[in-house]
C-alpha cells in the first residue's frame, strides 16, 4: 500500500482516547505485512516488531485523534458537547459529525442563527455551550440510541490539493503512523543491526499514557518519536511555524544530544532537508513520557508541519512524509550497539 492510501485510509477509522480499538486493528493488519511480530496492548496501542540483534530502538507515533463527547441530551433531543483533547469551538458550527450510540448516527453541529442574536450575544465569540448536535430524531429515539458519555468524531472529507498536498482530520498524528508504515517498507532493502519496534500509541491527546505504559513495556534503549509540528499560515507568528515542505527536527532539554546530532549527520548523508525546531522545556509530545520511561530513554523528536491543526482540514505535504520515512528507514539501519556507550558517556 502506498503512503497516500494508507493515510487515506487510516483517517476515515474510529479512534478517539480510550477507544482507540478499530484503528488499533486495521494499523495492526498493516504493521503484520512487515514486523515478525505485532500486538495491541490493554491501551490499544499497536506494537510491532523487527528482530534485530543489537539495541532496542523504538519509533512511536501516536494513532489516536481529537474529538468531542455528548455531555447532556436536551428535552427536544439535541445533544451538548465536550471536548476529547483540545478543539477549538470555534470550527465547530455547520460541521458534519459521527455520533458513536447504540448505533453510528449522522448529526450536524447547529448554533443559533445570526438573525436571533441579540446585541450581547453578536460581541461574543461562540463557546462550545451555545452549539448542539442535530440527529434529526425524535426525542425519545434520541434518548433510547445516545447516552452521555458517548463519543463523537469530526467529519471525514480526505481532499486532494494541488501540489501533492492532502487534507484531512486526524493527520495529527496519523500522518507519522503511515511514516513508520512507509519506513518499514523501505527498510526491506536495508540491512538493520538493532532491534525495532514500531508503536502506534494511544491516549496521547489526554496526556501521552499510550507511550508511557508502551515505553515501559518494550524497555527500548534509545527512541525516535514523530509527530507533528504547526506549518505557516496567515496570521501565524513565523518564528513558530516552519515550511510545508520539509521534515522538522526538534532540540530541547529533553531531547538527546548524541542522538540528535546522529540524526542530523544520516539526514545529511541521504540528503534530507531538516527544518529545526526548539522546544525549551516539553516537548507536548510522546517524548515527554518516553524519555522519562523507567531509568530514562534517549530520545529525538522529529516530525511534519501541518496546517490547520486540530481540525477537519488539516493540511500537510506528501513529500515531507517521504522524506521523514527515508530518515526513519535510515536511522533505523544505521543504529549500533557502540551507540549506547556515546549516550551515556
Amino acid at each position: 500500500m502506498e503512503i497516500k492510501a494508507f493515510l487515506q485510509e487510516v483517517t476515515t477509522r474510529r479512534g478517539l482516547p480510550g477507544d482507540e480499538g478499530p484503528v488499533a486493528q486495521w494499523v495492526a493488519e498493516r504493521f503484520s505485512e512487515y514486523c515478525d511480530e505485532v500486538r495491541v496492548d490493554a491501551m490499544h496501542s499497536v506494537v510491532g516488531r523487527i528482530k534485530g540483534e543489537g539495541p532496542r530502538l523504538a519509533f512511536v507515533a501516536h494513532l489516536d485523534e481529537v474529538g468531542l463527547m455528548v455531555t447532556n441530551i436536551e428535552e427536544d433531543g439535541s445533544l451538548r458537547l465536550g471536548q476529547v483533547g483540545g478543539i477549538d469551538p470555534r470550527i465547530l458550527p455547520g460541521m458534519r459529525l459521527k455520533v458513536f450510540g447504540l448505533e453510528t448516527l449522522p448529526g450536524i453541529v447547529g448554533a443559533k442563527a445570526p438573525h436571533l442574536l441579540s446585541q450581547e450575544e453578536r460581541s461574543k465569540a461562540q463557546t462550545l455551550g451555545d452549539m448542539y448536535v442535530d440527529l434529526g430524531l425524535a426525542p425519545d429515539k434520541v434518548k433510547e440510541l445516545v447516552r452521555v458519555g458517548d463519543q463523537v468524531q469530526l467529519e471525514q472529507r480526505f481532499v486532494d490539493l494541488k501540489n501533492g498536498r492532502v487534507a484531512s482530520k486526524t493527520l495529527d498524528d496519523r500522518c507519522c503512523v503511515a511514516i513508520l508504515y512507509r519506513a518499514m517498507q523501505l527498510l526491506e532493502g536495508l540491512k538493520h543491526q538493532a532491534d525495532l519496534y514500531f508503536i502506534a500509541s494511544s491516549q496521547e491527546e489526554v496526556g501521552g499514557r499510550g507511550a508511557m505504559t508502551s515505553a515501559f513495556h518494550t524497555e527500548p534503549d534509545m527512541a525516535m518519536v514523530l509527530d507533528v509540528g504547526f506549518a505557516h499560515q496567515p496570521g501565524c507568528d513565523r518564528e513558530v511555524t516552519r515550511n510545508l515542505d520539509a521534515p522538522l527536527n526538534t532540540v530541547g532539554p529533553y531531547l538527546n544530544p548524541v542522538l540528535t546530532k546522529k540524526l542530523e549527520d544520516i539526514a545529511k548523508q541521504i540528503k534530507v532537508s531538516l527544518q529545526k525546531e526548539v522546544a525549551p522545556r516539553g516537548t507536548g509530545t510522546d517524548t515527554d513520557e518516553v524519555s522519562a520511561s523507567r531509568s530514562g530513554v534517549p530520545s529525538v523528536l522529529i516530525g511534519v508541519p501541518v496546517r490547520n491543526m486540530h481540525t477537519a482540514v488539516e493540511v500537510l505535504d506528501l513529500s515531507a512524509l517521504e522524506e521523514a520515512a527515508r530518515l526513519v528507514a535510515h536511522f533505523a539501519a544505521a543504529a549500533r550497539t557502540a551507540w549506547e556507550e556515546e549516550l551515556w558517556n
